[in-house]
Parts: C-alpha cells; structure tokens; sequence
C-alpha cells in the first residue's frame, strides 16, 4: 500500500545520504525512483542531490511534477524528495494524489523548523498530512538528541534573527539540543567546519 512519508531530522543527520540510500535500494531491485528537490535549493548545482558525506545524484525539481502527466509518473515505483521543507501546500498535495489516485509512495526528507524554530510551509503541511512521520536523529555536542537547527556566522556565532531561508551546511548551521540552543552555547571546543 503506498504511502506519503516524512522523514524529518536536525541539520547533519544524515537526511540527504539517506534519500540516496533508498534510491539505490529501489536500483538494485531492479525498481525505479524519481528523486526529486525543490528549483530553489541549488546549493550543489542544477539538478543534483548531494550529501555532505560525498554521495550525490543527479535528479529533477519538484516543480517538474506539475509538467508530468499521470502515465510518466506511473513509471516509477517510488518518489524521494529531499528538502522537502521548501515545498509548498500545493506540491503536498501533489504528493497525496500520487500516493492515493496512482498507489506510489512519496518519501519526503527535510527539516521540521528553521533556525527560529519556525515550521516551513512544506513540513508544516508532511507533519499534518503525511502517513508515516519519522525522526532521523542526531546528536548535540553535549551527547543529547539535537533538534534545533542553530544559525551561525563564519566566526561561529549564533544568529537568531533573519530571513527563514538561507541556504548552507556546516558553514551556516549547528545542530543543537534544545537547552543549548536557547543558551546559543555551541560548545568548549566550536571551531566552525567548512565544507
């Protein structure tokens, strides 16, 4: 029975190499997946997932789906979003079509809320309409489960303020346990890690 499933985690869990991962499982089986990602995440170039752990595909926007009719999307066995926090209510809806009128499931990775704490309009709409909701984990520099996802500058200082959107990885955001982000202590040894 196919489902819409989100599969949400702190910055550096792991979510990226994850879709990957499932999308070379559905290639060894001899199965087809579609893997997709929102036009306005280009942080790795047009048309391309990448991990910072150095695993990357080539894959289509989500914005793309719109353009495709029933038929081409009944090729595939299954869709993997990745970034799908800067998906918007519509492509949501999308995905339940696809996973209720053409029986194909849709597994969406992203963050749960931006650096204020925030929900983004994509995972607003996964957490209330998704059939499956799992947490991808990671961990604080003090050892605890991180799930906030801390802004900082280049000096290594946090930043609560700003526009929702800013794209990086190690060079822009930490992940920390919620008592740490409230205190912005990013930890004794903080030293900011460049891609």
């Amino acid at each position: 029975m196919a489902k819409l499933f989100f599969r949400h985690g702190a910055m550096g869990s792991s979510k990226t190499a994850n879709a990957l991962m499932v999308e070379y499982n559905y290639y060894e089986r001899g199965k087809k997946a579609l893997l997709l990602k929102p036009r306005l995440d280009n942080r790795d170039g047009e048309a391309v997932i990448a991990s910072r752990m150095g695993l990357s595909k080539e894959c289509k926007f989500v914005e793309d789906l719109t353009e495709m009719s029933d038929d081409e999307i009944r090729t595939y066995d299954c869709i993997i979003v990745d970034e799908a926090q800067f998906c918007k209510k519509s492509d949501i809806e999308l995905f339940i079509h696809i996973v209720d009128d053409l029986g194909i499931s849709v597994i969406c990775y992203g963050l749960r809320t931006d650096f204020q704490r925030v929900p983004f309009e994509g995972s607003t709409w996964l957490l209330a309409w998704a059939d499956v909701i799992e947490e991808i984990k990671t961990v604080c520099w003090c050892g605890q489960g991180a799930q906030c996802n801390t802004r900082i500058d280049g000096e290594g200082h946090v930043i609560k303020t700003g526009e929702q959107i800013l794209l990086g990885a190690n060079d822009k955001y930490v992940a920390l346990c919620r008592r740490h982000y409230k205190e912005g202590n990013l930890g004794p040894d903080f030293t900011p890690k460049m891609r």
